[in-house]
């Protein structure tokens, strides 16, 4: 070992864990939010589509993403997103909270 430094910058992607929840938690805002630092995974665009599905306005900039939930008009998420993984369960919670209703079929379990 000749004892150089290492310096330099690496970019930390999202937590999905940490990120599914909070794009659930947009349905209940009823207006535009933005989040940021939410990685490009199948599951979160999963879960961005039944949020177009259901009404939703979503627009992705270096970055960041805004969902708009204002305009939300259905209260079921479709039952061959659902099925594509098992956390769109998350998502039932939300409509829940807003609508007081929700429909939605099991999820896919491993």
């Amino acid at each position: 070992m000749d004892g150089k430094r290492l310096h330099g910058e690496v970019d930390i992607s999202g937590s999905k864990n940490a990120s599914l929840p909070i794009i659930a938690a947009t349905i209940l805002n009823a207006d535009t939010t933005r989040l940021y630092n939410i990685p490009k995974i199948q599951d979160t665009k999963i879960t961005l589509e039944i949020l177009r599905i259901l009404g939703c306005k979503i627009r992705r900039n270096s970055g960041k993403i805004e969902i708009n939930s204002r305009n939300i008009t259905k209260k079921e998420i479709p039952e061959d997103l659902m099925r594509q993984m098992r956390s769109t369960v998350i998502l039932a919670g939300a409509i829940l909270g807003r609508f007081k209703e929700v429909t939605f079929s099991y999820p896919r379990w491993m």
